[in-house]
């Protein structure tokens, strides 16, 4: 099990390589990472033994910012018929694990094959429940069987607190006919990603503020007054007048980049379509200077070098709430619901 698969969007492989290269370097796990380009993963193979296990015990998945899923384990060819039997037998080195996940990679040959999982998962359940290889206990590592074809199965481990929260990493959020825009989800799946649902309640509650920069027509201000915050909606441009129904949002015809508001406010959201240091100085500014106790804000990447620039302004914004002597957490993830940008979530402790 020295091989270390990586989901990822396609067309961001080279990201992950990148970016799981540069962990390895650091816990001095030798090996090397490879991929191909529109495949949505990537591999990196461990030198030693046990050394895809600690870089997964070395790592937490939720900071890892391109890969969508990972699990340890190698490749088993499968027959036509009697695919049980095989892998049954193959699972013979493996421990006896907890849950059980099929999964395929997003590219249109995994669409095809999300059919034949969906069919093969009840049977193979059963046979691993009788065999004693599964039993249902979250403690026991996560088996993860990622099918290439139907010939071809990577059979991987992952641990259930240190994965993926959904198969694939891919959020079932089901797109609300209300919302003026379906750059809902992308928020959406912020709060599910980055807040655990116990705090919803406490950290998204009816009594807080929010401010959307860039806000029209509305799809982020949608989220949050589906929570029921107060809303100033910063943009030169219409808001969906449903949302203006209301009676929860205030509509500012200003610069996003220049306003600020009289008093804190608790949420700041940001989708701007803006080059990716200023937006991460709108982080910088509204989280160090105390203007949002916490913040979602979209970064759109370059072109080249994407991996290498999200380090860098993550990095920034690290120094810079240090020399403000104030600790913010942050996070940085490409959710499902982005396309050429990442997610950052900023806390301040």
């Amino acid at each position: 099990m020295n091989t270390l698969l990586l989901h990822c969007r396609p067309g961001f492989e080279g990201e992950v390589c990148a970016e799981i290269a540069e962990h390895a370097a650091r816990l001095e796990v030798a090996g090397y990472a490879k991929s191909k380009p529109s495949s949505a993963h990537a591999e990196f193979i461990c030198s030693e033994d046990g050394g895809a296990q600690r870089l997964m015990q070395g790592l937490k998945f939720s900071r890892l910012i391109f890969p969508r899923q990972w699990a340890r384990g190698g490749y088993v060819q499968l027959p036509e018929t009697d695919r049980i039997s095989v892998l049954l037998a193959s699972l013979a080195a493996y421990p006896v694990c907890g849950s059980l996940w099929l999964e395929v990679l997003d590219t249109n040959d995994g669409k095809e094959l999300s059919n034949f999982c969906k069919k093969f998962e009840a049977p193979l359940r059963k046979a691993l429940m009788g065999a004693g290889r599964l039993v249902e206990d979250t403690s026991k590592p996560r088996l993860l069987l990622t099918f290439k074809s139907g010939r071809e199965v990577f059979l991987g481990l992952a641990e259930a607190n240190n994965s993926a929260i959904w198969p694939m990493g891919i959020p079932r959020l089901k797109f609300p006919r209300e919302a003026p825009s379906r750059s809902t989800l992308k928020l959406e799946e912020a709060w599910h990603t980055f807040i655990p649902r116990e705090q919803w309640d406490t950290r998204l509650s009816d009594e807080m503020t929010g401010v959307d920069l860039g806000a029209a027509p509305g799809g982020w201000t949608y989220q949050l007054v589906k929570r029921g915050m107060l809303v100033t909606a910063i943009d030169n441009g219409p808001m969906a007048e449903s949302l203006m129904d209301t009676g929860l949002v205030q509509h500012l015809m200003v610069d996003g980049f220049t306003w600020k508001p009289k008093q804190p406010v608790d949420w700041m959201v940001c989708d701007i379509v803006e080059k990716p240091a200023r937006n991460a100085a709108l982080l910088e500014s509204w989280i160090g200077e105390g203007h949002c106790r916490e913040a979602v804000v979209n970064l759109k990447l370059p072109m080249k070098q994407r991996y290498a620039e999200v380090r860098r302004l993550l990095l920034r914004l690290e120094e810079s709430f240090a020399a403000r002597k104030i600790r913010v957490s942050i996070a940085c993830k490409q959710l499902y619901h982005d396309r050429e940008e990442v997610t950052c979530h900023l806390r301040r402790l």
